[in-house]
């Protein structure tokens, strides 16, 4: 069976969502006033890219602002994001250890608690233990890429795990969303419109440009290495001209106004008073200095991202 299809638990079934199921601990009673806070990650959604396409609803939060990412791959930036670290502003003249304290603080506003403390985060330093173990909080995360499904480490206490059925359609995580009126509900969303092949759900499959591997995620690694040796550089996949990087930054700009006309779904859907903040994991190279995608680039354009937030009412 290939690998995606174990990732994604198909067999001759129709696709399902894999899920995992943290079992249900005693947790506290969450503080009065406590809110609901939903994070939607625009996987490799690059800064210039949301300037292109002026989304209309997701500006509604506020005015974007241009920020920096930890690191330039997935998982690490999903890593980065559940130990309290969003993409950073990169302020001048500012001590770290500063930095990281006072961003850290501003989950205060995030989730209306104002007793909200770093210190209490250690040992663990992941977001959701404390979020579930120490304010009550339904903790729930659903994604996009095979990179961070179910069975990886970034599974940890949440109550609602899923890699779901498709890696391109982010109103099938806004429809499996639920609110609760005894408890808030903290929700991480990683979708895959603005990942290569950045092809939106009415697009056919056959429409796609193509690298190998799973939606240019995993590479066949092995196709690389024959008889003992090297593929020859004769032999490597053609690099895309200029022109073909073009239309896949356009793609991605298409992708970008996708997702945002669906936001207005998610913005009908999630309870007054529910915080939103609307980023990226790293960016995206469209042939810039010869680099395409992301990973182990080092370009300003793979680590900037937009970061826009705010709350319905």
């Amino acid at each position: 069976m290939p690998l995606l299809d174990r990732l994604r638990g198909r067999r001759d079934t129709p696709p399902t969502a894999v899920t995992a199921r943290v079992p249900q601990k005693a947790r506290p009673r969450p503080p009065e006033g406590a809110t609901n806070y939903v994070i939607l990650i625009l996987d490799s959604c690059r800064f210039d890219s949301w300037v292109k396409a002026k989304p209309k609803f997701m500006s509604k939060l506020g005015k974007v602002e241009k920020r920096w990412t930890y690191a330039t791959w997935t998982s690490p930036s999903h890593y980065n994001l559940l130990i309290g670290l969003l993409p950073h502003s990169s302020p001048p003249h500012v001590y770290a250890s500063d930095y990281y304290k006072d961003d850290f603080l501003r989950f205060k506003e995030r989730f209306n608690v104002e007793s909200i403390e770093f210190g209490k985060m250690v040992p663990n330093l992941w977001l959701p233990s404390y979020l579930r173990n120490n304010l009550g909080y339904r903790t729930n995360m659903y994604v996009s890429m095979p990179v961070l499904n179910p069975s990886t480490p970034i599974n940890r206490d949440f109550d609602d795990y899923a890699l779901m059925p498709r890696h391109n359609d982010v109103s099938a995580m806004f429809r499996r969303m639920r609110f609760y009126e005894e408890r808030p509900s903290f929700f991480v969303l990683n979708t895959g419109e603005t990942h290569y092949p950045y092809a939106t759900p009415d697009e056919p499959e056959n429409a796609w440009p193509r690298i190998s591997g799973v939606n240019g995620v995993f590479k066949h690694l092995d196709d690389h290495v024959r008889a003992g040796g090297l593929v020859h550089a004769d032999q490597a996949p053609q690099f895309f001209d200029d022109e073909k990087m073009k239309e896949l930054h356009k793609r991605q700009v298409n992708a970008v106004q996708w997702v945002d006309r669906a936001c207005e779904e998610l913005f009908d859907l999630v309870p007054d008073n529910t915080y939103v903040t609307i980023t990226a994991d790293h960016g995206e190279l469209f042939g810039e200095k010869g680099y395409f995608g992301h990973g182990p680039v080092n370009h300003e354009k793979v680590i900037e991202v937009p970061f826009v937030e705010g709350r319905i009412r």
